[in-house]
């Protein structure tokens, strides 16, 4: 049996256009086709799967489905062998070596960093005066991700220009995974990302070198990475190192902004959402900078984060290369298919999340299991071992904004989501007044 094939599809582009102009409206048609649809992207099949069932299985099962193939091998021009890029073969030895940097003991410690920088973002912004919360949510979650990473021996302006090149580089990423010869054509845009990357790998490689040659323990991932070693005694080696450099840093700013801004967006179209948001805010830090000792104070915080992360996943669309000829959910796939799971439609499925269009957090108040439907953060042995990480993080930076600002959108109409690698929305300028010394609301 054949799976079937989204309808729309034009002659060569097959869906691209729909893919990069408006993907989640595309996306959101393909349910009605069936579990598993055939998506064209110009010459390449693409399998969309949106059934908890069958996305359990490609997630799980390693032996049949691979993170290998063209994608994967373009995206590890930016990622490198990462340990969100690599094949199965490498993930459990890079995984048990970046593990130790998020366990629960050092949590505390990154947080101070996370409050820190949200408090100092904030502080900057003008009751009255415009902001776009998508970027000053980005330039955050980097300062964040940097700072927790390289905690010593970064100056401000390496900083920025690293932030930069990464901001490029996702925009551009997404384009050459669905069109792939974006790279060769000679465009000002492939000269800024070729020049993005160098700058990337440059200042990396450079903040490694630095360490080394310091040879003091910061305290810093970087620091636990370079101390790190495999089951045979041995460390990473260089271009190791820059490789989980570049996968944590993706993971800790763009994923985190993501969520962030979202629900700053969905908080400010939901009145009574706002409203026991901001009684929770007064009740707990009370005006004062979010920080770790205040999390079991935000319950509700917390349900406002998971409802975003649910409504627009980051990794909104996973995916995986068939190692061998296979049948999935009834449909005969050959070796070498491209199988994209996309959590987008999973987590809207009406019947496990009724109404499931609505924002609504109360979905997630204490005791609510969503098993093998929730999947923000993966499933299975890639599961992103940050996701602790980037949930404090949200939640500490909400409490903090939301309990100093309130933020109303600047323009009408809704937010169109940009096409990255991971689903963040575009430009969205929103007017903050404080809570503070402003009038009430």
């Amino acid at each position: 049996m054949h799976p079937a094939t989204a309808p729309g599809g034009l002659p060569l582009l097959g869906h691209l256009p729909a893919m990069l102009a408006r993907p989640l409206a595309f996306l959101d048609t393909l349910p009605a086709h069936g579990d598993l649809v055939r998506v064209r992207v110009g010459p390449r099949d693409l399998y969309l799967v949106g059934a908890p069932e069958l996305i359990r299985r490609v997630l799980t099962d390693r032996a049949d489905f691979d993170r290998t193939g063209p994608l994967y091998a373009k995206i590890r021009t930016f990622l490198g062998n990462g340990l969100a890029s690599c094949p199965h073969a490498d993930h459990q030895r890079l995984r048990r070596i970046v593990q130790p940097a998020f366990r629960h003991a050092l949590l505390p410690r990154y947080a101070e960093a996370m409050t820190a920088e949200t408090a100092a973002l904030t502080a900057r912004w003008q009751a009255g005066r415009t902001v776009d919360v998508t970027r000053e949510a980005f330039t955050l979650t980097t300062a964040v991700a940097v700072r927790t990473l390289f905690s010593a021996g970064l100056t401000a302006e390496a900083a920025e220009r690293l932030r930069h090149a990464l901001d490029v580089l996702l925009r551009g990423l997404y384009l050459r995974v669905v069109l792939p010869a974006a790279d060769l054509l000679p465009t000002p845009a492939r000269r800024e990302y070729r020049r993005a990357l160098r700058a990337w790998h440059a200042g990396v490689a450079a903040i490694i070198a630095d360490y080394r040659a310091r040879g003091v323990d910061h305290g810093d991932v970087l620091s636990l990475l370079l101390a790190a070693r495999d089951e045979d005694g041995c460390p990473l080696a260089e271009r190791e190192l820059a490789d989980q450099v570049a996968t944590l840093v993706l993971a800790g700013a763009e994923t985190t902004s993501s969520a962030l801004a979202w629900s700053l967006r969905l908080v400010a179209e939901h009145p009574e959402v706002e409203r026991k948001l901001h009684a929770e805010l007064d009740a707990g830090p009370a005006g004062e900078p979010a920080r770790w000792q205040h999390l079991a104070q935000l319950p509700y915080t917390a349900q406002v984060v998971s409802e975003a992360l649910r409504l627009y996943p980051p990794a909104w669309a996973v995916s995986r290369t068939t190692t061998r000829p296979l049948v999935l959910g009834g449909a005969r796939l050959p070796a070498g298919a491209l199988v994209v799971c996309c959590l987008y439609l999973l987590q809207r499925r009406p019947e496990l999340f009724p109404d499931p269009t609505r924002f609504d957090p109360d979905r997630f108040a204490p005791g609510a299991v969503h098993r093998d439907a929730y999947l923000p953060f993966g499933l299975g042995a890639t599961r992103c071992p940050g996701d602790r990480f980037g949930t404090v993080e949200a939640t500490l930076a909400l409490a903090t904004v939301a309990g100093r600002w309130r933020l109303r959108p600047a323009a009408e109409g809704p937010v169109r989501p940009r096409p990255r690698l991971v689903l963040s929305p575009g430009p969205q300028p929103m007017t903050p007044t404080d809570r503070i010394s402003g009038p009430a609301g």
